[in-house]
């Protein structure tokens, strides 16, 4: 199968890394933001074709699908240019950055009948993998999710340390995660919001602290806390309060509430959920059918940041 990446970044890097372990998939164009660093991506990951225009990189022949990794601000117009292309879509996580637009992608989907998924890694964490598992067959019932997402982040830069063209967000981006994952782990509908911010960035104009508590229909809790102001390890640790344990997952890593070790390297072919996430992906578009988190199952999540945002506003 024939696929291009769309951005060069830090992501663009984990999915090219992922891409190699999974048989008959060649990407054969990047279509980048910066000619320097697009370039250097290529050359990296031995892609002969390179280009900054997105059109030129679909119409390299025999491409198949796009894997969305470019600025936030432009996923929802670049998903709907690859699906109006005839082309299969991953997005990364936001699939958009307000409800409206990603109404727009789950419409074009409809409308061209293309496979189409938004990023969420924390679905195929193998971490996340295992739980979902025992929430599936009734062996736990998930009381409160107790989730810390934290960077150190008062400068525009990215992963890599490098200047960014945009701004990251706490709730369009990184909440977004949480908020999908707590309803998917529960397999209910989030019925409650709760939303409060920090002050905004002089510069950035972001707001740098965030606190969201969220509740399902049957009671279940999710407490979120997220901050690009901590000093401190990066990233997010998820604690799991079930009726029957405590696990604390970090990334595709699971421990008991008691910090011992839980064995997940059978939950799945890999312990990289960026392969997995990857590799249901390829697998959608074989076997023709929706795949697990699809733009469809991801608007549920975008409803709930819709009203979170305007709670933030009053």
């Amino acid at each position: 199968m024939k696929i291009i990446m769309v951005g060069e970044g830090a992501f663009g890097h984990k999915h090219l890394d992922a891409l190699k372990n999974i048989d008959d998939v060649e990407v054969v164009s990047i279509a980048g933001g910066v000619e320097e660093s697009t370039r250097a991506t290529a050359e990296k990951y031995g892609i002969t074709h390179w280009t900054l225009d997105l059109q030129e990189a679909l119409a390299v022949p025999g491409v198949e699908a796009a894997i969305i990794t470019s600025p936030t601000p432009i996923h929802a117009r670049q998903a709907i240019e690859v699906m109006q292309a005839g082309k299969h879509v991953m997005v990364e996580i936001p699939m958009a950055d307000s409800l409206a637009d990603a109404e727009s992608i789950v419409r074009v989907q409809k409308e061209t009948d293309t496979v189409a998924m938004a990023g969420h890694t924390r679905r195929f964490n193998p971490s996340h993998q295992y739980l979902n598992k025992k929430f599936r067959a009734g062996e736990l019932k998930l009381q409160q999710l107790d989730v810390q997402t934290y960077f150190f982040r008062r400068q525009n830069l990215n992963a890599l340390g490098e200047p960014r063209s945009w701004t990251d967000h706490l709730l369009w981006h990184h909440a977004c995660h949480t908020v999908d994952l707590f309803a998917y782990q529960t397999g209910e509908e989030i019925v409650q919001v709760q939303g409060m911010q920090g002050p905004k960035h002089p510069e950035l104009g972001i707001a740098m602290d965030m606190s969201i508590g969220l509740k399902t229909a049957s009671g279940a809790l999710c407490t979120l806390s997220l901050s690009f102001n901590n000093d401190g390890p990066l990233g997010t640790f998820f604690r799991y309060i079930c009726d029957n344990g405590t696990y604390i997952a970090r990334y595709d890593d699971l421990v008991d509430g008691r910090e011992n070790p839980i064995d997940v390297s059978k939950v799945d072919v890999s312990m990289n959920g960026i392969e997995l996430q990857d590799r249901e992906f390829i697998a959608a578009i074989r076997e023709k059918r929706e795949p697990n988190a699809s733009v469809q199952q991801a608007l549920a999540a975008m409803k709930v940041l819709d009203i979170i945002e305007k709670i933030l506003r009053e």
